[in-house]
């Protein structure tokens, strides 16, 4: 099909979910310019937002999906660390917005707008070195957004909730566990919702009243009125002293300056199975394992099965998932596992593991507990548990022998790249 087909068979699906006004009248900003080193060598050459996740997808396209189907369709993505692999991604995979009518995702790379010497030097510089940006597109509110977290969210709650305050700026958070909270912003809020205190990572994070295990944190998730937006990035900008963070710098200024409310994750997630809304960090290796896992589970707090709030993504055209062979001791079957197009399963066995697209298991072969990203080929009699395999490896049982090759947590998750194989595919030199 053409972009121009594609487009129109999407149009209807996408009008159903408009969002209102306040979504039309809005510009999100998606900040997608972080490494995210906790994930190691994962990230050695693709930014975090760009590492697949869920069998298909891409961390973004989860932040990138509920603007979609929140309504809001004027997007810009703030690229800087190896973001090749991810400006490819949003150009084949989210060309399908009608720039006709106004809708499109912009690329917004670090382009020293300051002096050579100036790339993105925090989320809020990021932010008001795109300010050209912003302003040619008249928007009313801007959404400030993450595009490294696992959500489901109805973005245009939160802009109703925002105008409905009368807030100036509007703080997404949600209720995490005590110990927890160190590594979050940590907000206070009165009883009518305004924020009264805020701390960045705090050593000792206050409590929630009467839930003295629980505290509130920010999820760098911010709704902004435009106007107001501007005048703090301007005044930030000037200030020598600053970091030019939202989360160090812009909020702790703002708060008891002006209204600034506390929006609730779970008045605004989309679906909460358990009762509790699902968003994850996957800032780590082993949360990064775990998350995927989970999916493969029978009832997953995280559904991809939902018609009404899909997870878009570039569709590779791919053969369906094939599984060959039924004999003793040379059967190709997967059990509580999530298996994508492309994958060929040949007399070997897969239990509780995520294959990616084009994932070739040869004879012989055990997969236990494995994430395995796309176009991997593991070959004959190879056994793998707890792994989490980068693309393009080529797996032979020769080449596993010495574990002290690959990188291996503390929870006893094991990581293997094509580098850490002596399988070079980015080459410098």
């Amino acid at each position: 099909m053409s972009r121009d087909e594609v487009s129109s068979a999407l149009q209807p699906q996408l009008r159903r979910r408009s969002g209102g006004g306040l979504a039309r009248s809005t510009y999100a900003i998606v900040l997608a310019g972080g490494r995210g080193s906790r994930l190691k060598e994962l990230t050695d050459w693709r930014c975090k937002p760009a590492v697949p996740f869920g069998g298909k997808y891409r961390i973004i396209d989860f932040t990138l999906s509920n603007c979609v189907n929140s309504g809001v369709r004027r997007i810009g993505v703030a690229t800087q660390y190896k973001s090749h692999s991810l400006i490819r991604h949003l150009q084949r995979g989210w060309s399908f917005l009608d720039g006709r009518i106004g809708e499109h995702v912009d690329i917004l790379p670090a382009q020293q707008q300051l002096g050579e010497e100036h790339w993105y030097r925090g989320t809020a510089d990021a932010v008001f070195q795109n300010l050209g940006v912003l302003r040619r597109d008249g928007c009313q509110y801007v959404l400030v957004l993450s595009g490294d977290h696992v959500y489901k969210m109805d973005y245009a709650r939160l802009l109703e909730d925002h105008a409905a305050c009368g807030a100036d700026a509007t703080v997404v958070c949600v209720d995490v566990p005590l110990a927890d909270a160190r590594g979050f912003g940590v907000l206070e809020a009165d009883p009518a919702g305004r924020i009264t205190g805020f701390e960045e990572k705090p050593p000792r994070p206050r409590p929630l009243p009467g839930v003295p295990e629980r505290a509130l944190a920010s999820m760098g998730i911010y709704a902004f009125n435009a106007a107001f937006l501007y005048e703090q990035l301007i005044r930030d900008a000037d200030d020598p002293r600053s970091s030019h963070d939202f989360g160090k710098d812009l909020l702790p200024h703002i708060i008891g300056r002006y209204r600034v409310h506390a929006h609730r994750f779970a008045d605004s997630c989309v679906e909460m199975p358990n009762g509790q809304p699902y968003w994850r960090d996957v800032g780590t290796l082993d949360a990064y394992w775990e998350s995927n896992l989970e999916l493969a589970t029978v009832t997953p707090e995280l559904n991809l099965y939902d018609r009404d709030w899909p997870v878009w993504t570039f569709q590779e055209q791919l053969p369906p998932a094939k599984f060959v062979f039924d004999d003793d001791g040379r059967r190709g079957m997967a059990v509580d596992s999530m298996v994508s197009g492309g994958c060929i399963v040949s007399g070997a066995t897969v239990r509780r593991s995520v294959l990616f697209s084009n994932v070739h298991v040869a004879e012989g072969a055990l997969l236990e507990d494995c994430v395995v990203l796309p176009d991997v080929e593991v070959g004959p009699g190879v056994k793998l548990s707890r792994t989490v395999v980068d693309r393009h490896c080529r797996l032979e049982r020769g080449s596993l022998g010495d574990p002290r090759r690959f990188r291996v947590t503390d929870k006893g998750l094991t990581l293997i790249t094509p580098e850490m194989l002596g399988q070079p595919v980015h080459q410098l030199r």
